[in-house]
């Protein structure tokens, strides 16, 4: 079978017309119920996983071959970080070479392609070399909170792993992802009234601007270690003493050693003025992934079918984490194996046409030929 342009395009737009907000789980799981019917009918076995936790229903497709021997897991999210009604603004549509809509980069052009390139061979009823398990996750731009264990599961009985999110800086797969890390700072003080007793408060906030101090003062990009406050929220009124404030942080960190370093330092964090106190929660969200020997060889196998399908195929490291982080000390990940394009998380969400039936291709092939 041969991939068309307009094709995948078809297939692609109704995923992306279909609003699927992470905190719209009705809506995701709707979309799951969809996709399972259409893979179902194919041929697949397949398995709802009821969601929990205010989160939507993940969707566990399986080959009707191979049984449960090792073999090659695809991982999907269908959730996107757009919120409802976002459609009306930002329409599904084509202009010259790039098609646009919310969640089409990231990532449902790439879930679909993945998708497509399954039921090539489960509507021909021809088998791969390895069975194929394939997870549609609803919860990744929040971090997976309700699926890392089951993809972490999943990964540990999997041969190689193949991770549609998009691909990165004209054309470019990934190899390696940053871990990252999230903390809640809340620093408690002493309120006092402003005017009359402020020699009796104990700032919070005031507390609050060096910590955000110290931990920026983290980042280090040479070791490729970023560190940031994202939102900050305090106090009651300008002639009070902020008894408390508040802090979110997010913290990405290359490798497992410089990731244990970096977590200590954030949870050795010691108030800086008396009669104040820190508490500090969180951790590690998703581990660092690095381009590992089995990882090498994968990529090496993906460049030589890229070549014969007619591009050159590049990789990176990246600072964003994906579900990948999860699988990369269990098997070989090959991740950004989706559309190409840019505008990730924005109103101007794009991707490119051309790079449709190559990257469906590739994926086809990979599922052909891994053994």
């Amino acid at each position: 079978m041969s991939f068309t342009t307009d094709a995948l395009l078809a297939a692609i737009r109704p995923w992306v017309e279909h609003e699927t907000p992470t905190d719209a789980p009705a809506a995701v799981s709707a979309l799951m119920a969809k996709v399972e019917a259409e893979a179902r009918e194919a041929g697949a076995r397949t398995e709802i996983i009821p969601g929990r936790d205010g989160l939507g229903d993940h969707l566990l497709l399986r080959s009707p071959w191979g049984g449960d021997a090792p073999g090659i897991l695809v991982l999907s999210h269908l959730d996107t970080v757009h919120p409802m009604g976002m459609l009306a603004r930002m329409p599904f549509r084509v202009e010259g070479d790039k098609a646009y809509g919310p969640g089409i980069y990231d990532m449902k052009a790439g879930a679909r392609l993945a998708f497509e390139a399954f039921l090539t061979f489960l509507r021909a009823s021809t088998p791969t070399p390895l069975p194929i398990t394939y997870l549609f996750n609803s919860d990744e731009e929040v971090g997976s909170p309700t699926s890392r264990d089951l993809i972490r599961s999943l990964g540990a009985k999997a041969r190689y792993v193949l991770v549609t999110e998009p691909a990165r800086e004209g054309g470019k797969i990934v190899t390696a992802r940053k871990g990252a890390a999230r903390f809640d700072l809340v620093v408690t003080g002493r309120a006092a009234h402003s005017g009359s007793r402020h020699q009796d408060g104990r700032s919070a906030i005031g507390e609050l601007a060096h910590q955000i101090i110290a931990l920026h003062a983290m980042t280090d990009y040479d070791r490729g270690v970023t560190v940031n406050v994202g939102t900050i929220a305090g106090g009651t009124r300008a002639n009070v003493v902020a008894e408390e404030a508040r802090a979110a942080i997010d913290m990405r960190l290359p490798t497992p050693d410089i990731a244990a370093e970096m977590l200590a330092k954030v949870q050795a964090l010691q108030p800086h003025g008396p009669d104040v106190t820190l508490t500090i929660t969180g951790g590690l969200n998703r581990p660092p992934y690095e381009k590992t020997p089995g990882i090498a060889a994968l990529f090496d196998h993906a460049r030589k079918l890229a070549a014969e399908i007619g591009f050159d195929l590049q990789d990176l490291k990246t600072g964003g984490g994906s579900d990948g982080n999860f699988c990369a000390d269990l098997a070989p990940v090959l991740d950004g194996l989706g559309a190409d394009g840019k505008g990730g998380h924005t109103d101007f969400e794009q991707i490119y046409l051309d790079s449709l039936v190559p990257r469906a291709e590739l994926l086809r092939r990979l599922m052909e030929t891994l053994r």
